[in-house]
């Protein structure tokens, strides 16, 4: 598999929290909203393919039951809003607020 996260993907992420992974994947999200919002259909798609490769590598490392399930829903919850029906009635707002606490949390951990 290519990755476009390669230093990441050789066991870098797996030294990262839980919050700082989450965090990451939130701004590879949000810049896929950024250009879904300037209409680059382009960029938005790389963008949101490189956090569903991010959400992969922590599907990957994660063991605790809780957090792989939530970390799966995300998965299937994104998906369904970017390439889906958005069946899960998710809006730009409401990925944001998602997303926002896990960068916030990963700022203060520093």
């Amino acid at each position: 598999m290519s990755y476009q996260h390669k230093g990441l993907a050789e066991g870098r992420w797996s030294k990262l929290s839980f919050v700082e992974q989450m965090a990451n994947i939130g701004g590879e999200v949000e810049r896929a909203l950024n250009w879904q919002s300037k209409k680059n259909k382009e960029y938005s798609m790389m963008a949101f393919e490189r956090s569903l490769e991010l959400i992969d590598l922590t599907l990957e490392n994660e063991k605790r039951y809780s957090r792989l399930r939530e970390i799966a829903r995300l998965r299937e919850a994104l998906v369904d809003y970017f390439y889906g029906e958005n069946e899960f009635l998710s809006s730009e707002s409401s990925w944001r607020k998602y997303f926002l606490p896990f960068t916030y949390a990963s700022r203060i951990n520093r």
